[in-house]
């Protein structure tokens, strides 16, 4: 991920002193540094929505087989 350093000029502006707006650049780029991406999140994205289909052909089966036995019932 990347961090525009320039935008240290905008604290800098609003009154921090030159050292204090670097600082700040600092702390904001070493604080996305952890961050998740797309790219990272996108197979946890794909895993989960194959165990939603498998949740759900096993709801449909369960469903189905409930309502086959209920019509021998009747």
């Amino acid at each position: 991920m990347t961090f525009d350093t320039l935008a240290a000029k905008a604290p800098w502006g609003a009154g921090f002193n030159q050292r204090q707006a670097e600082a700040a650049a600092d702390v904001m780029r070493s604080g996305r540094a952890g961050l998740a991406t797309k790219t990272d999140l996108d197979p946890l994205r794909t895993d989960m929505r194959g165990n939603l289909y498998r949740a759900l052909w096993i709801q449909t089966g369960v469903i189905a087989g409930t309502a086959a036995a209920a019509m021998k019932f009747l």
